[in-house]
């Protein structure tokens, strides 16, 4: 009974603040289901969400303007059409992919990250790509993988 205790506390805790959800954008990864379960999620949670996405330091001022303009569509589209608070972000820190995601989530003190995952073969669902894996086991928070 103790237990429960503490958990209802921390509970109503979080319930106090906006929950925060990070949604890792891949652009070699199928977003339509992950943008799906993150919307689902926000709006059940009532959850600000951040839609970031990594470049190296060397991207062209071209591609980087690219990415920001599929963000911005996908945050109108997706999340301010259905009544949800988003925001978008371009990492350019010299940072891994993986190690920039779970920076900047630590940095927003997001509540949860949401990633995209590429289906494998049978040897290699045992293993997820280095990012994805590197995300799951580094991030400060829970991470929901979605393929």
């Amino acid at each position: 009974m103790r237990n429960t205790g503490l958990f209802m506390k921390w509970a109503k805790a979080k319930q106090r603040r906006i929950m925060k959800i990070l949604i890792a954008y891949d652009k070699n990864v199928s977003i339509s289901r992950v943008l799906d379960e993150a919307l689902l999620r926000a709006k059940k949670l009532g959850a600000h969400v951040y839609l970031a996405t990594t470049c190296e330091p060397d991207t062209k001022l071209l591609t980087i303007r690219k990415l920001e303009t599929e963000l911005e569509e996908l945050r109108q589209e997706v999340f301010e059409n259905n009544g949800v608070e988003c925001e978008t972000h371009v990492l350019i820190r010299g940072l891994d992919p993986g190690e920039d995601i779970v920076w900047y989530a630590r940095e927003k003190k997001v509540d949860e990250i949401i990633i995209g995952i590429k289906k494998k073969s049978k040897v290699g669902k045992l293993v997820f790509g280095s990012t994805a894996q590197y995300i799951i086991l580094e991030a400060h928070c829970p991470v929901l993988s979605v393929k």
